[in-house]
C-alpha cells in the first residue's frame, strides 16, 4: 500500500498531498493581491513551482491543471500568455479553465494541478 504525504499542512489543508507517484497540490493563489492578472498569474505557477520541487517534481510532470478566472472574459488571453511561457514544451498537461468567484474580491487567478513524481534517477 502507498504511503501518503503531506507537505506544507496545517489544520485545514496540504500544500502538497503525496500518494504514491502522484502529487496533489492545492489551489494556489497570488500573494499580492494588488497585482494585475499577469502577475498573478506569475505569482501562482511560482508557488506550484516551488511546491512541486518541495515534493521531488517538476513543471514537466504535470496531468493535469483547473484553473479559476474572476473574469475569464477580460483575463483568459493574458493568463493564457503567462502559462505558455512558462509550460516547457511537449508538457501540456489536460486542463479546465472556468471564470469562478474566488475567496477574495482582489483574487484574479487560483490554479490546482496534479502531477507525478519522475521515477529515481529520471
Amino acid at each position: 500500500m502507498a504511503t501518503i504525504q503531506r507537505f506544507q499542512s496545517n489544520a485545514r489543508m496540504s500544500g502538497v498531498v503525496s500518494h504514491g507517484d502522484l502529487l496533489y497540490l492545492s489551489g494556489q493563489v497570488p500573494t499580492d493581491l494588488r497585482a494585475g492578472i499577469e502577475e498573478q498569474t506569475q505569482q501562482v505557477l511560482a508557488k506550484i513551482e516551488a511546491l512541486l520541487a518541495l515534493a521531488g517534481s517538476d513543471k514537466g510532470q504535470l496531468l493535469s491543471a483547473q484553473i479559476w478566472l474572476k473574469d475569464i472574459d477580460r483575463d483568459f488571453a493574458s493568463m493564457n500568455s503567462v502559462w505558455d511561457a512558462w509550460l516547457p514544451a511537449d508538457s501540456a498537461p489536460a486542463r479546465a479553465t472556468v471564470q469562478a468567484r474566488l475567496a477574495r474580491p482582489e483574487v484574479l487567478v487560483e490554479i490546482m494541478v496534479i502531477a507525478v513524481k519522475p521515477a529515481p534517477g529520471v
